[in-house]
């Protein structure tokens, strides 16, 4: 599974890269707008930090002004993904950038259907958002199983991003289920580290080297 960071914070994107595990960061406008920052100057330096795919988000109502965004923010580097929401204007603008090596990450998918159409118009990712479903009380875990499934059935290169990741259960169930891609907050992403018993023996350790070290004097 690739993780990549949800977050526009630079010194975020520092760490994660720092423990070599970081693989990819998505982005979108509120992101952006918690680091009150202009969005051409975070996005230039997110873009040149990252070696894998940086999603950025298109913003315009219509398909047009949304494949003129994708293609100028493609200008931005060859590992840019366009952010593009998944409306019917969303999807001609997928269906219009397909072929033309702009890379695309259809967001806001809340059901298989959707992910189907997003597919079937060429998008490189899908992003379904398994917290907001498990929020109202769906079964945000069940989408992403049967959005694989679809995609096997059918042979569908577009790969699937686990979105609105919660905790890191969420994480190991999208492992289980095979998911490309988990795009995790920054938070989250720092307890996967942790457990319990990987503290208490730790500190155990150490307090038994600082009596190894005692006898040394």
């Amino acid at each position: 599974m690739k993780f990549f960071i949800d977050t526009a914070n630079i010194e975020e994107i520092k760490t994660a890269i720092s423990w070599g595990i970081l693989d990819g960061v998505t982005t979108n406008p509120s992101l952006v707008a918690k680091e009150n920052c202009d969005f051409k100057t975070v996005a230039k330096e997110i873009v040149s930090l990252v070696d894998g795919p940086v999603s950025l988000e298109a913003v315009s109502p219509d398909a047009a002004g949304m494949v003129a965004e994708a293609k100028d923010l493609a200008k931005l580097g060859r590992n840019v993904v366009v952010k593009i929401p998944m409306t019917s204007e969303g999807i001609k603008a997928v269906r219009m950038l397909s072929g033309t090596g702009v890379k695309t990450n259809v967001t806001l998918i809340f059901s298989a259907n959707q992910a189907l159409i997003a597919a079937k118009a060429g998008a490189t990712y899908v992003s379904p958002f398994i917290g907001r479903l498990d929020d109202q009380g769906w079964d945000g875990m069940q989408l992403i199983a049967d959005i694989l499934q679809i995609y096997s059935n059918y042979g569908f290169k577009t790969e699937v991003i686990a979105a609105s990741v919660r905790d890191p259960v969420h994480v190991v169930d999208c492992a289980r289920l095979g998911c490309h891609v988990a795009t995790i907050p920054f938070a989250i992403l720092k307890k996967m580290f942790g457990h319990s018993l990987t503290d208490s023996g730790v500190a155990k350790f150490n307090e038994d080297w600082k009596k190894v070290e005692a006898c040394k004097k």
